[in-house]
């Protein structure tokens, strides 16, 4: 009897132990989480189309990304990301195997090795003064294989070895104030021609031996009007430039090393001209002007007389001139009619002959071509083909090849200026969803799988078949809410000003939307995206109409430009309405207040100092002006040190003024002192933050009373000498100070100083507690300090009969204006690495223990322990505290490689973290954007409401069954032991 009753419970161990399992395993990987490349919108492009190897684009962007792409499907062969100083200004390929970046205004100089993108060399370039910076990489070989890549930047020229980085030489024109406008080198020659200006009146052409960087000879000559704006090379010995009233063309010829002057008027060239521009793009002998709004080309005719060989409309985008076969130079343009765009390629010298012309379809929703560069290749029948890479206005880079769109990137993505989430649509009835295993066999088949993967027993084909399953099963890419809440939509708003919807599942974009002007005027042509905010969420009872959100854009880059609403629908994409609301958009403060349809009163205030009523309507009004007397708001003016607190006054008086405009009124100032404190950091909490209770029961089992409010900014300021870079000053000369401000009565509740502490501050504020991260300048650490807040007011009367009888001070009614009765616990930590940004978990009923989400230095995401951050920690906690869950103190906070919630991922170019909480109590939404994308759902407190996605039913019927004969079969040979018992 018992040698079974052994068997028995070792069995049910075995197969225990089988079901729990908490790691992450192959077959597990992406089914929580996605992660989405990008390089962002390109400034410059270098193909690389040889005969041999695979064909590439070597392109820089605006958010410092230097890449190779494929061609053939526009994937990334390589990606490297600078960073946020050290913007691109050029890029080439040098011998035919090196890809030359010129960055941080023409200081830095690399080589990448073209094949997989390791840097070569890097050149540190000596620059005296802040001016634009010129890269010239040579282009004809064969003279000399060490031909020098020039750079010319802050006053100086230099000629860079492209083998190993060595500056051969440098000339130094700092003295004479020389401004480099060219750099030429023409083929078969070791003289150099240095084109410029010098005090922008006098053109001054240099011929500088390239071996040696001597003057061979120097020229100079006064044009009297002076210069405007960039020089356009159009030959080998002549370039145009505008003069400074931009109303004449100015040919300067340099043969021989003689310059002469030429001057051609607008108006002789085109009726009724206006102020001219030369635009960017390079052609062989000819160049383009703007003027009107209309695009001439100017090619210089016999003794330099310029003449206009063609005009076409002001939105059409060209390219850089390329030379193809017979000694021939094409460039290509680009301009829309209605839905299409057409692509035209002729020859330069004959404008006439059209190489290629093609029409290709195109959505709306990507607006104007931007930029446009062209490749040519020999086809089958051994004429001329052309493929164009073009970046559209909303950032997306297209490959257009035969009359078709190849490949496309949404490249907008990787500019996210703002985020907020939104419900998918419920469901419908009768809507039948595919089943995944539709018979018993592949139901066992399944499940047999899942019980081999779970014994690691699983080959690499079946962990590819139990993914693939689990990705069918789980329904994660479907477009309605589930029960948990796990399927959601993160709307995103770009810098270019595009809406797009994510899908939390896979990552896929269920729809973009690019924002539209509501006016035709030339000041607001493209409005430019600020914030975005939920403008319609319906309740259940209200589910006809779909939620929608606010758009807040701008025409200009100006803070007092006219600003633009536009609401979209979250479910379809569609632009419900836009308009020009005709004042200026300073900040937008949404209110806590809806009206019958949901729709969420917003404030939105101007640089008069007046604030206007969204969504205009009688229903709208009426609801604010019963809670009139009881809206604040603050603002922060950090140049000048003051935080200004602000309430409502009167409706505005003037003839432009609505009913739905109002005044404002001053309540409290808190200026800092310009010389002692600069503000660097302000936050507060998330309005739609949930707090499960404001009760803390200590140790000591006495109650603490969490200071919940909503109405309290922590404001953080640093002497201005530590304004600067980290260890730029002395531990003497720089104090960290911050503080927690009221923003209803301007009260500084708590004050915390920090000798010899230096910003960048990154802090996060929930519930009652706020955590900001700075460096420590004696201790040349890192440090993260912690402050929680506590209403001392709500524990001091514990009587049960004031109570029962309303007169404890808990049934008191919380005014702004008391004042309160707090104090505050805190605690600081070393912290090993530099923060990009910081952010909390979220949860629906905040029951469930909060970590910290720490965007590293590393564009990696670290989830911290909200209790490794407790200020209650110390050296040797008692056995209570240790009950209640508090940590041993340590001096540094622990960085855990496995509390990496992006694994061994990146999120280059990391910007913020946000945050959304899951129907399900235990788990929250966690989105991070920068140049890439990520997402994932975390647990902080483990799914201890759910069961895993990958919970075995199979194995816990086997385990349920094994029992069930166990017992039987025990039972059995009981029976028989005790009847042979009875007969002896």
């Amino acid at each position: 009897m018992a040698m079974e009753i052994r068997v028995s419970l070792l069995l049910l161990i075995f197969l225990s132990s089988a079901v729990i399992s908490f790691s992450l395993y192959e077959d597990q990987v992406g089914l929580m989480d996605w992660h989405q490349r990008y390089i962002g919108k390109v400034k410059h492009a270098v193909f690389h189309t040889q005969k041999t190897g695979r064909k590439r684009v070597i392109v820089s962007t605006e958010e410092n990304v230097v890449a190779s792409l494929d061609l053939r499907h526009g994937e990334i062969f390589w990606r490297h990301v600078l960073g946020t100083n050290d913007a691109i200004d050029g890029v080439d390929i040098a011998l035919g195997k090196y890809v030359i970046t010129l960055s941080s205004q023409g200081s830095v100089l690399r080589a990448w090795n073209l094949p997989d993108g390791q840097m070569v060399w890097e050149t540190s370039l000596h620059t005296a003064q802040s001016s634009k910076s010129l890269l010239s990489v040579p282009i004809n070989l064969k003279f000399d294989k060490d031909y020098p890549v020039l750079v010319f930047s802050g006053g100086y020229l230099h000629a860079v070895s492209a083998i190993d980085g060595e500056v051969l030489w440098k000339k130094d024109f700092t003295a004479e104030g020389f401004e480099v406008q060219r750099v030429l080198q023409p083929p078969e020659s070791s003289i150099i021609y240095v084109l410029g200006f010098l005090h922008s009146s006098e053109a001054v052409v240099y011929q500088i031996d390239s071996k040696t960087g001597e003057v061979v000879a120097q020229k100079s000559m006064v044009f009297p009007g002076g210069f405007s704006g960039e020089i356009s090379s159009v030959s080998s010995d002549k370039v145009v430039v505008l003069d400074s009233t931009r109303s004449i063309l100015v040919t300067i010829g340099f043969l021989d090393g003689v310059i002469s002057f030429q001057k051609t008027r607008i108006s002789d060239l085109v009726e009724e001209s206006g102020n001219a521009e030369i635009l960017s793009p390079l052609l062989s002998d000819m160049l383009a002007v703007k003027v009107n709004r209309r695009t001439i080309f100017v090619r210089i005719g016999g003794e330099g007389k310029l003449e206009v060989v063609d005009s076409l409309s002001d939105e059409t985008a060209m390219s850089d001139s390329l030379p193809v076969a017979d000694n021939q130079v094409a460039f290509a343009s680009v301009h829309h009619e209605g839905s299409k765009i057409h692509l035209i390629v002729k020859l330069v010298d004959d404008l006439d002959t059209v190489l290629l012309r093609e029409s290709i379809q195109m959505d709306q929703h990507r607006g104007r071509v931007h930029k446009v560069f062209i490749n040519n290749y020999i086809k089958t029948d051994r004429s001329n083909g052309f493929r164009a890479l073009i970046v559209m206005e909303d950032h997306s880079l297209l490959l257009l090849q035969q009359g078709a769109i190849v490949w496309s990137r949404e490249e907008g993505l990787a500019s996210v200026i703002d985020v907020t989430t939104a419900e998918l649509p419920v469901a419908k009835d009768g809507v039948s969803v595919a089943k995944v295993e539709h018979t018993l066999v592949d139901w066992l088949k399944g499940h047999m799988l899942k019980l081999k993967g779970s014994l690691l027993l699983a080959s690499p084909e079946d962990v590819a078949a139990i993914q693939e399953m689990r990705m069918k099963s789980s329904g994660r890419s479907k477009l309605t809410r589930d029960h948990n809440g796990f399927r959601k939509l993160f709307i995103a708003l770009t810098r270019a000003g595009k809406l797009f919807a994510l899908h939390t599942g896979d990552g896929r974009i269920v729809w973009s939307m690019l924002l539209k002007s509501p006016s035709k005027s030339e000041a607001c042509q493209r409005p430019s995206g600020i914030s975005l905010y939920q403008w319609q969420v319906p309740h259940h009872h209200a589910m006809d109409e779909n939620p929608s959100v606010l758009v807040v854009g701008r025409c200009g880059s100006d803070s007092s430009a006219p600003g633009v609403l536009s609401l979209v629908d979250v479910y379809t994409g569609k632009e419900i309405s836009s308009s020009g609301i005709g004042h200026s958009v300073v900040q937008v403060m949404p209110l806590p207040f809806t009206d019958s349809t949901e729709q969420r009163l917003h404030l939105i205030a101007d640089t008069e100092g007046h604030v206007h009523l969204y969504p205009k309507t009688s229903e709208a009004l009426s609801i604010f002006q019963r809670e009139f007397q009881n809206v604040y708001w603050y603002t922060v003016e950090g140049d000048g040190g003051i935080i200004r607190g602000h309430a409502m006054k009167s409706s505005c008086a003037g003839e432009t003024a609505d009913e739905y405009c109002f005044t404002t009124r001053e309540l409290w100032t808190v200026v800092f002192p310009s010389e002692s404190e600069k503000i660097i950091s302000t936050l507060t909490r998330k309005p739609n933050e949930v707090v499960h209770t404001q009760a803390k029961v200590s140790t000591d089992q006495d109650v603490l009373y969490k200071y919940v409010s909503r109405n309290l900014l922590f404001v953080a300021t640093v002497s201005p000498k530590g304004a600067g870079e980290i260890s730029s000053v002395t531990p003497e000369e720089s104090t960290l100070v911050v503080y927690l401000i009221d923003t209803i009565t301007g009260r500084i509740l708590h004050r915390l100083s920090h000798q010899g502490c230096q910003g960048p501050v990154h802090a996060v504020f929930s519930e009652n507690w706020v955590v900001y991260h700075y460096f420590n300048l004696r201790a040349h650490k890192y440090e993260v300090t912690v402050v929680e807040i506590y209403d001392q007011s709500r524990a001091e009367n514990k009587n049960v009969w004031k109570l029962v009888l309303g007169k404890h001070n808990l049934t008191a009614p919380i005014s702004s204006y008391s004042r309160p009765e707090m104090f505050t616990k805190s605690q600081s930590y070393f912290f090993a690495q530099s923060v990009k940004t910081i952010a909390v978990t979220s949860t629906a009923k905040g029951i469930t223990s909060k970590q910290l989400l720490i965007g590293t230095i590393g564009d990696q995401i670290l989830a911290l322990d909200k209790r490794f951050v407790d200020p209650r920690r110390t050296l040797n906690p008692s056995q209570a505290e240790k009950e209640e869950g508090i940590i041993p103190l340590t001096d540094s906070l622990p960085i855990i490689p496995q509390s990496y919630i992006t694994h061994s991922l990146k999120v280059e170019g990391l910007r913020g973290i946000v945050t959304a909480p899951a129907k399900l109590e235990s788990t929250t939404h966690v989105f991070a954007y920068g140049v890439d994308l990520f997402y994932t759902r975390l647990a902080p407190s483990k799914t201890y409401d759910s069961l895993t996605d990958d919970f075995s039913y199979a194995l816990l019927l086997i385990t349920i069954v094994a029992l069930v004969a166990a017992i039987y079969i025990t039972w059995v040979l009981s029976e028989k032991k005790e009847l042979s018992e009875k007969w002896r």
